[in-house]
């Protein structure tokens, strides 16, 4: 598993990773994150379970992107492979240059490879044109690809132009036993509407923003709880500054993953104001703990959850203010019963059954024949009139790397790490909790 987004840092990239991981590894496969380094989490570290992570020394950029390097993180990236003996790279998220360089260069060393999109992108705009371009690169030369959502497969065939039959849905999923309901958490005096999301623009922050005082005015009776971190959190406290809301506006800033629910259970109502989302797992873990959600209908949210969970609104001002109000509605009447959402969502999402579908696509590109040099410029080729030729340089530099890196850094000297004895580690576990 290869992507730039992973623990410490959060959100919904790093728990897929995470997630996902730890059920193959219960499948009997053995997983190996590489990300970059966080900080002074620098080196190789263990988590749960034996999950091997690989931090990378390399620059961070922008919202923990780092910088490419095309050529220059591939020694470590060799040195890895071979010394954790891998059959298959698996990137996720597009915009990880990590994900990119590495899905090249285990092409390069004959290596399968697939690719998880987890985002929606535009079309129109300069970065969504260089970054689709980016993308279609990437995916010229992957022997699968996994989107999140039935709108994002749509969208990521389009942008990398891609044939339909190679790209597979698999949605995320939640480990509901984390998020049971808790009704007695909540302020009986009050109806509380939980917030917890990234404050940037993309998801919505000047919306919330503008309906936050209007909801108020509105209904007396209610507050808000504002849980993330981000550069729209200015606006956030200057809003509550401006309208003295301060006893109703609560910003609890950035909250761990495994705090999350503690914030859930405070609530009645979960607000996600996203202006565009490929699937959008925080309205699930919102509605496993019994919220109701409200949501803007934008992406793969309305394929998230049954209409009974959730109400929908447009991204705009009035049309979120008569959606949250429609719940608040429902709260008092007390037409939202917890236990019952809980048990739905819990039959609907499962990590196990993410992991037993892609485990199923690694057996079919497992046995897929891996492609001559000559047929991989010719797919880089296809992709442009000018990219296109620029692509088949950077492959074949990249091939003449790995010939240089074999002849100066034979294989033979590089040691093969010993594998993590997940059987025995299982079984002190086991004992460990009997006791």
């Amino acid at each position: 598993m290869v992507s730039d987004f992973f623990y410490p840092n959060m959100g919904g990239v790093e728990s897929h990773l995470y997630q996902l991981s730890q059920r193959l590894i219960q499948r009997g496969h053995k997983v190996v994150i590489i990300t970059h380094a966080y900080g002074n989490r620098t080196g190789v570290r263990y988590v749960t379970n034996g999950l091997k992570v690989y931090y990378v020394p390399l620059t961070v950029i922008y919202a923990q992107a780092t910088l490419p390097t095309i050529y220059g993180f591939f020694p470590i990236f060799r040195a890895v492979v071979i010394r954790e003996r891998i059959d298959i790279v698996h990137g996720h998220g597009a915009f990880s240059s990590l994900c990119h360089e590495a899905i090249l260069h285990g092409r390069t060393m004959g290596l399968k490879a697939c690719f998880t999109d987890h985002s929606l992108f535009g079309f129109a705009d300069a970065s969504s044109i260089l970054t689709n371009k980016l993308l279609k690169f990437t995916l010229s030369d992957v022997d699968h690809v996994i989107c999140v959502s039935h709108t994002s497969k749509e969208n990521t065939v389009l942008r990398a132009a891609l044939t339909p039959q190679h790209v597979s849905v698999i949605p995320n999923a939640i480990v509901a036993s984390q998020f049971k309901p808790d009704p007695s958490a909540a302020d009986p005096n009050h109806i509380t509407i939980i917030v917890i999301s990234r404050l940037v623009y993309r998801k919505g922050m000047d919306l919330l923003v503008a309906i936050i005082p209007r909801i108020c005015a509105m209904h007396p009776k209610v507050r808000f709880v504002v849980g993330g971190d981000g550069p729209k959190r200015i606006d956030l406290e200057q809003m509550r500054e401006k309208h003295l809301l301060h006893d109703r506006v609560d910003l609890v800033g950035s909250v761990k993953h495994h705090e999350v629910r503690d914030v859930l259970v405070q609530g009645h109502i979960f607000l996600n104001t996203s202006l565009t989302e490929a699937f959008c797992i925080a309205i699930v873990e919102a509605a496993c703990a019994g919220l109701l959600v409200v949501s803007t209908k934008v992406g793969g949210v309305p394929e998230v959850l049954p209409s009974h969970m959730i109400n929908f609104a447009k991204p705009e001002e009035d049309d979120l203010v008569i959606a949250v109000s429609k719940a608040i509605n429902q709260i008092r009447l007390k037409e939202v019963h917890p236990v019952t959402f809980h048990d739905e969502v819990k039959q609907m999402y499962s990590w196990v059954n993410v992991a037993e579908r892609t485990e199923k696509i690694y057996e079919s590109i497992s046995h897929m024949e891996t492609p001559p040099l000559i047929e991989r410029l010719r797919r880089y080729y296809g992709c442009g009139v000018y990219a296109g030729k620029l692509f088949c340089v950077v492959m074949a530099v990249d091939y003449l790397v790995w010939m240089l890196l074999e002849y100066v850094f034979p294989r033979s000297n590089v040691e093969v790490a010993q594998t993590f004895p997940y059987k025995r580690y299982r079984k002190l576990e086991s004992l460990s909790a009997v006791d």
